[in-house]
């Protein structure tokens, strides 16, 4: 068939055997093509929708006619929008399907790196639910907490452990998403290079390492909350025969309906009563993607939290917490506290949910990191600067334009005429992007180096 020669002869073959000749031969052919380019806009940061063709499922997400330099883009940087895939946004969908009380809900995004669906879940789940986002590889886990930085809502907790951690934290859990380490056949159109290393071996790796990340899971749901189970993969033995083994060992119910239209082209299905959704490039607009979401049965269990490792919070004193407030436009929604000598911002209904969480699982990432306090005065941290909640009236504001916002984002001088004395909020497009120092006629520019554009 064409096609076999640009893609391993055992998937090509399978490909051929899964969907027959003529709808493989379109599969591969699209496999072939030029990848979507999609965003999602953040609904905290960006007030109105962009002139761009929508993503049917997501009310933020938008095609992209071509793929800009999002590098060169100040909006980018200051957590506008998320350059997310397409198909991937029909989280949207199915959380609207299973999470529609509006109720703060703590949720569980098991393998979350790099983080398009963790932010994503932060804008829909609302500032007063937690979170916890969870890489276990802990260079991921580095690019997931910049990428929840950047986003800037506050209600994410980032760890890096092992899935079978959260085992101890029985029925915990409103909703699990495990977006499963996968072969990556959904993504050959984007990476030419994950062809070459598909193996048929790996992918019964995958298929056996996603089954148990799914039992890791189970324990930390409680009863009625939802699991969704999603791959970029078109691999059965990794997406149908994983949910039927779920099925087989788990008391799940498969009765939430998510709504879908004809013209999206998503390919509904079932496995023992759960329902599936494949999306293939050929017939959706966006990559390969599979999704399947199932119901923890009502048992009655009782919640359980593991007990303390150590205590780590402090609170601040009262002098301490006022300082702290007025850099934030919305104070009485929040609970501040201090580890070690740094300040943090919390939404205050989820803090007991944080304290449990990060008193026992390694955390990289928790709230907002407000900064330090030298003589009674806070040092704001680059992540108050992308909270969407800074008062914008803390510190002095430098309005600089685009190509002034570049520099700073290089890291480069800017002109100190623009800055009042003392730390400034530099913005561009009504957003954000940092902090910058001016000291008499000079300015130390406070960007980390480690986002730092390089020059161009």
């Amino acid at each position: 068939m064409d096609g076999e020669s640009f893609f391993p002869e055992a998937f090509a073959r399978r490909i051929e055997e899964q969907l027959g000749t003529r709808q493989a031969r379109l599969l591969l052919d699209a496999l072939d093509g030029d990848p979507v380019v999609s965003v999602r806009y953040n609904p905290y940061k960006t007030a109105s929708k962009p002139a761009l063709e929508p993503v049917p499922w997501s009310r933020y997400g938008f095609y992209l006619p071509e793929r800009p330099s999002f590098t060169l883009d100040p909006s980018l940087h200051g957590g506008a929008y998320y350059v997310q895939e397409a198909s991937s946004m029909f989280l949207e969908a199915v959380f609207g399907a299973v999470a529609d009380s509006g109720a703060p809900l703590r949720i569980l995004d098991l393998c979350a790196a790099p983080g398009g669906k963790t932010t994503l879940l932060s804008s829909l789940a609302g500032p007063e639910s937690l979170i916890v986002a969870n890489e276990p590889v802990r260079a991921r886990a580095a690019v997931l907490s910049d990428n929840v930085r950047r986003w800037g809502i506050g209600n994410v907790v980032v760890t890096s452990a092992d899935p079978a951690r959260f085992a101890p934290f029985g029925h915990y859990f409103d909703l699990i998403l495990v977006d499963a380490p996968c072969s990556g056949e959904g993504m050959f159109r984007k990476d030419r290079e994950s062809r070459r290393q598909w193996s048929e071996s790996g992918a019964e790796l995958c298929a056996a390492r996603q089954r148990r990340i799914l039992g890791e899971a189970w324990d930390a749901l409680r009863p009625g909350g939802a699991l969704i189970y999603s791959t970029c993969t078109f691999n059965p033995a990794e997406n149908e025969q994983n949910v039927r083994w779920l099925a087989s060992q788990y008391d799940c119910e498969g009765t939430i309906d998510v709504g879908t239209a004809p013209e999206w082209g998503i390919e509904r299905g079932e496995t023992d009563g759960i329902g599936t959704f494949r999306f293939y490039p050929h017939r959706t607009r966006g990559e390969g993607f599979f999704a399947a979401v199932v119901r923890k049965a009502d048992g009655r269990r009782r919640l359980q939290v593991p007990k303390p490792r150590k205590s780590i919070f402090s609170e601040l004193p009262k002098s301490s917490v006022r300082e702290v407030a007025r850099w934030v436009g919305q104070p009485e929604l929040m609970r501040f506290a201090t580890v070690d000598d740094t300040v943090y911002g919390y939404y205050g209904r989820a803090f007991a949910a944080v304290r449990e969480i990060a008193e026992n699982l390694p955390v990289v990432r928790s709230g907002i990191r407000m900064g330090q306090l030298f003589g009674g005065r806070l040092k704001p941290d680059h992540a108050l600067a992308m909270f969407h909640d800074l008062n914008p009236e803390a510190a002095p504001t430098a309005v600089l334009d685009r190509e002034q916002a570049l520099d700073y984002l290089r890291k480069r001088e800017t002109d100190p005429t623009l800055l009042s004395e003392g730390i400034n909020r530099i913005a561009c497009d009504g957003l954000t992007l940092g902090w910058i120092k001016r000291i008499g006629n000079r300015s130390n520019n406070l960007y980390p180096k480690e986002l730092r554009i390089a020059t161009l």
